[in-house]
């Protein structure tokens, strides 16, 4: 069994060397044909950075949503290599047809489960407000939290499709028509579902036919990162240096009611207020920030 703990604890010249043989087993079983997953963060930098040292030809792949920070795509241009995809439906059209992104994947999908109820899906729906699945088993993990229960009647749609649809369908396409199997910069410390994941399969997933995936920083921790990018001067996007931490999709509320103010949407309206003015005005995300209490102002 992997001690993630144990990995964690190694200094970041062990974490390198350990990581430098997960990626080089991974290029040998791909024969070679493998890509990376850039999204232009600091975390997926750094995957770039160690990946290319040893083999500099290998092809980034970034998906061009058009949720990013202007200053991300702009450092993914001064990168060598990458190649550049859009998603089929752009984010507008995404939260029309399912719903908007709000408070977590989990909650997202279970509240749309419920939002979506028919003669079909009832015992879904049941597990989803009651936690008792079809063996009449209480599953509490499977049910929508108390507090987000009003969500459902909330008057707007909400999902956890955005993610699927605007970044790894492009991206899942494009290793398809390629036979490119995909490095990713993932850390386990970012998630439950992301250290269930790398508990189960370590590093490199060898023996899934679905979803074969390399993630060899996963055992990472962020201050493995920044100490990386400083000790070899990696250039990375200036927009951590405008005080954002993370650099996921700009108009992605999963999470937002947890931030400290100001938050994402308050740096934005003075970070950049045209951005602002569009997911508030156009996209109508200031009414689901109202409903769900988080200032935006």
């Amino acid at each position: 069994m992997i001690d993630i703990k144990q990995r964690q604890s190694l200094s970041l010249d062990e974490k390198i060397k350990l990581s430098k043989e997960r990626i080089i087993e991974w290029y040998e079983f791909g024969d070679g044909k493998v890509s990376i997953s850039f999204s232009g963060g600091k975390d997926s930098t750094v995957l770039l950075n160690l990946v290319r040292s040893i083999y500099p030809e290998i092809p980034a792949i970034f998906v061009n949503t058009g949720l990013e920070y202007p200053e991300i795509k702009t450092f993914v241009k001064t990168i060598d290599n990458v190649i550049w995809l859009r998603p089929k439906i752009p984010f507008h059209k995404v939260i029309d047809k399912y719903g908007y992104p709000v408070v977590s994947k989990i909650q997202a999908r279970f509240i749309s489960d419920v939002q979506k109820a028919t003669e079909k899906n009832r015992a879904t729906v049941n597990l989803r407000l009651t936690g008792i699945n079809r063996k009449g088993e209480y599953c509490p993990s499977m049910k929508i939290s108390k507090k987000w229960l009003r969500l459902i009647n909330s008057g707007f749609k909400i999902s956890d499709k955005c993610c699927d649809i605007i970044k790894k369908e492009p991206f899942h396409k494009y290793q398809k028509k390629n036979k490119r199997l995909p490095i990713i910069g993932t850390m386990a410390h970012e998630s439950n579902r992301r250290l269930r994941d790398y508990l189960k399969t370590g590093c490199n997933s060898f023996k899934s036919k679905t979803n074969p995936i390399s993630m060899p920083i996963a055992f990472w921790l962020e201050n493995d990162i920044w100490n990386y990018l400083k000790k070899y001067n990696v250039p990375y996007s200036k927009i951590y240096d405008m005080g954002e931490r993370r650099t996921g999709c700009m108009f992605c509320m999963f999470g937002v009611h947890l931030e400290k103010e100001p938050n994402r949407f308050q740096r934005m309206k003075y970070t950049h207020p045209k951005y602002y003015k569009y997911c508030m005005e156009k996209l109508g995300l200031n009414k689901i920030l109202d409903y769900i209490g988080v200032n935006y102002i």
